[in-house]
């Protein structure tokens, strides 16, 4: 699915979010302090985006590593290191279940809006927790549902009415990925029932920041 929308999937995350992405993932990488020059691991990079914004607001960090199981992604996100320059962000092939990495490796370790695709939630943050530093932090950027009333309600018919058809339209797939994502987001669990999923694989303080009314929320905890 997601090696089909490839081509397409950075257009989309600014044209659908109307270029809010940008500000969620600056917002980020400013709350996810300074990793005290240790290296820097993106899990589920995608196309890379996160990883540069960690390199360009942490040059002094060893290194930043993204990692993704698509290679098409994968392929993009290189050719954007290549472009901006950024030859010390390293990307990589790996599965998110079994990384690569030994145990105590990166300061800090972070997945954007790539966490509810893994097949087994609380695995995953295990992993990121097992290859980050005693008190180096994990951080989750995850979509997440307005509260508001009348705002959940327009969001929702946005997310489930609109979004698929223009995603649809503009990144043609067999795989119904913009059908997919909103239900992907309503079954993944938000808020608190998060920060409990954080404590039980090992992360202490864990806390939520909402983002843009809800409609994401960083999540963020120590090791």
């Amino acid at each position: 699915m997601f090696a089909e929308i490839a081509p397409r999937y950075d257009l989309l995350n600014h044209l659908l979010s109307m270029g809010i992405d940008i500000r969620w993932r600056n917002r980020t990488v400013r709350l996810a302090g300074d990793p005290a020059g240790q290296p820097i691991l993106d899990v589920c990079c995608g196309t890379g985006d996160l990883a540069l914004a960690f390199r360009r607001e942490h040059p002094a960090a060893v290194g930043v590593i993204g990692a993704d199981f698509c290679r098409p992604m994968l392929a993009i996100a290189k050719r954007k290191a290549a472009r901006l320059k950024q030859a010390s962000v390293y990307f990589i092939e790996a599965d998110a279940l079994h990384l690569p990495f030994p145990d105590n490796t990166f300061g800090l370790v972070s997945v954007a809006f790539g966490l509810r695709n893994v097949s087994d939630t609380d695995a995953g943050l295990r992993e990121l927790t097992r290859v980050c530093i005693p008190g180096g932090r994990v951080l989750v950027l995850e979509f997440t549902l307005p509260r508001i009333p009348l705002l959940a309600q327009l969001y929702r018919w946005y997310f489930h009415r609109i979004l698929p058809r223009i995603g649809q339209a503009l990144a043609r797939n067999r795989q119904s990925a913009y059908n997919y994502l909103p239900a992907s987001v309503e079954e993944f669990p938000q808020g608190e029932a998060f920060l409990q999923r954080m404590a039980a694989a090992g992360l202490r303080q864990p806390k939520a920041f909402s983002m843009t009314f809800g409609i994401a929320t960083l999540y963020c905890g120590i090791k």
